[in-house]
This record gives C-alpha cells, structure tokens and sequence, in this order.
C-alpha cells in the first residue's frame, strides 16, 4: 500500500465529517442510526445517500446546489473518500458528510424511512454479478430497509448494459418511471445536478460514451429479477 493512501486513512481518523463504524458498532446497535439529522447534521433536512461516491463529486456538487438538504457519500474506498470529505471541508459545506463502509452494511447504520433518495453515479455494472448490481432487485429491496415508501433512485451511467438492465427491471415489477434519458448532454431536459461529472463520467466522455439517466421511485414491496439477456458492455470500466 502507498504511503499516499496510509496517510490518508490516517487523517480520515481525524475528519469531523468521516464516519468509519466497525462491523462491530453496526450490528450491535449503531448510535447514528435514526439519529443522522440530530447528531450529524443537527437539521430536519432529507437525507440523501451517494452510493459508491468515490472521491465524492455528487455528495459535495448536489450539498452546494441544495444547503436545505444533507448529504451522505457511502463508499468501501477510504482514500478516494478522503478527497471529497476534504473538499466539503474546504467548502463549508457542514450539509455534507462520509460513510466508509459497504453498501450491503446500510441497513445496520440507517433507521427505517431515514433516507429519502439515492444517487448511483456511474456504479459498476457488475455484468457478471446481478446480485452486486446497485440496482439489482437485491439492492433494491435492501434499500426499502432504510428509503421511505416511493424513494427516488437517480441512476447516471456510462453503461448501456446498466441502463438497459435497470429499464427492464423497472418495467418488470412496474416501478413508477419518472425520466429516462439516452445521452443526457445531447438533449433538451438537463438539470443542474445532472452537470456534475465524476472522475469516471468525465473519463468515458472523453472516448464518446454517452451518459444516461433514470429516475424511479421505490415503493415498499418485494422487487423480482427481470428474465432478460442484455448485450455486455464492449469497453473497459476502468476497474471500478
């Protein structure tokens, strides 16, 4: 390991605004969870999560754009992590906070209806693993342990596999659909948090892949894996 990455686990040690529970702390009781808004953020605004944020690029642009909401980057990865947790610093941005953990862990540091929308910007596919995609109906239906009844879900993808996966899933268990768009930049509907670009977006546009956009809401009922055979993405993910 690095001496870059060392010295940044490190200082996540020290970040008010960094929260790295235990296995531990999560099963025997979290003492965040339910108490997000109180203790973290000390407002009674919604609480949105950024899965798989990575150097936080949406977690810090989307508490910029909206100071009366707050702002939760989840990622594994405690030096990409590091960079956006420095940057919400950086930006006064206190409507802005870090979860190092897995995402399968939320059910245990998230309460029930805790969390009113998520963000999976530019997830990895996970073409081999359904069960590891982010809007996999195993995903989905453990989100509904924390998301209230009817949640948005904000997918932004390079993937076609992911948007065509994730399309058929929706019409599958007859999700309410709110936008779907092919290439976000060529057309007429854009909005702001849309313009923000992650490391991995701006890497992909830079090879003309396209970005796409779904918004759907999660209601509180069993999710079922669509029967469909969606081609493979041809290029390489950059190993995300």
């Amino acid at each position: 390991m690095g001496k870059g990455k060392l010295e940044r686990f490190e200082e996540n040690k020290h970040l008010d605004n960094v929260y790295q529970p235990t296995i531990d702390e999560l099963k025997s009781g979290y003492l965040l969870k339910g108490n997000w808004k109180q203790k973290v953020f000390r407002n009674e605004g919604d609480i949105i999560l950024e899965l798989g944020c990575g150097k936080g690029e949406y977690s810090v642009g989307l508490g910029k754009q909206y100071p009366d909401k707050n702002f939760i980057g989840v990622d594994v990865k405690g030096a990409r992590l590091w960079r956006g947790a420095k940057t919400a610093i950086e930006k006064k941005l206190t409507n802005v906070a870090f979860l190092r953990t897995h995402i399968g862990n939320l059910p245990d540091a998230f309460a029930p209806n805790e969390v009113s929308e998520l963000w999976l910007p530019c997830p990895d596919p996970q073409m081999k693993r359904a069960r590891k995609r982010l809007t996999g109906s195993f995903m989905l239906n453990r989100y509904q342990n924390f998301l209230v009844d009817g949640g948005l879900v904000h997918l932004k993808t390079d993937s076609n596999f992911m948007f065509q996966y994730t399309k058929a899933l929706i019409e599958y268990n007859e999700l309410p659909l709110l936008v779907l768009e092919e290439d976000i930049y060529s057309s007429e509907f854009i909005k702001p948090e849309l313009e923000i670009k992650t490391f991995y977006e701006r890497q992909f546009l830079s090879r003309g892949i396209t970005s796409k956009y779904i918004c759907f809401t999660l209601p509180h009922k069993t999710i079922e894996e669509p029967d469909v055979e969606i081609p493979r993405d041809s290029y390489r993910s950059f190993g995300r």
